[in-house]
């Protein structure tokens, strides 16, 4: 291990491809987080993570009880996934989920957004996901700095000591 040089992280490329609160809120925390560290950082929506910059769903994202494991009820016991297929269970979870995040002053997706850019972050929304979904700029919140292609998003990528993380 002598030999091992140190090569410091110098960029990220975080990319979110879901728009579940547990997804979208690590894909701005990491980014924050990086923009703290003074690491360069950019964000990159894609498909339905489209949703957490999109004017229209942005506050009203959910977290997904069916399928998933990690999810706990008060007190820590595991969540009965089947549970999650009952009417309003889904809504009660993402907020109740809410609410513990507004305990500990987790900021809101656009205040999130809001830091990310006035740190020097920037945020990105796909081309490809944008024409799928029929969208245009004006549906996205005013953070986005652009809607680009995924070579336009490896050409931001290049250089040494980035690293792209797939939330």
């Amino acid at each position: 291990m002598a030999n091992v040089q140190d090569h410091p992280i110098k960029k990220v490329m975080i990319i979110c491809s879901k728009a579940n609160i547990e997804d979208v809120y690590a894909a701005l925390v990491m980014t924050n987080g990086a923009v703290m560290e003074g690491i360069e950082a950019k964000l990159f929506f894609t498909f339905f993570g489209l949703d957490a910059i999109t004017k229209k769903h942005m506050k009203k994202l959910h977290t997904a009880p069916v399928g998933n494991p990690g999810l706990r009820m008060p007190g820590g016991l595991p969540f009965p996934t089947l549970l999650g297929i009952l009417p309003g269970v889904e809504a009660g979870v993402s907020a109740m989920m809410k609410s513990q995040m507004e305990k500990v002053d987790i900021p809101t997706v656009d205040e999130f957004l809001e830091l990310i850019t006035a740190g020097g972050g920037e945020i990105y929304a796909c081309k490809l996901a944008v024409e799928m979904f029929g969208l245009k700029k004006e549906d996205f919140s005013e953070h986005v700095k652009d809607i680009i292609t995924i070579g336009q998003l490896y050409e931001l990528a290049a250089g040494e000591g980035t690293q792209i993380i797939f939330v």
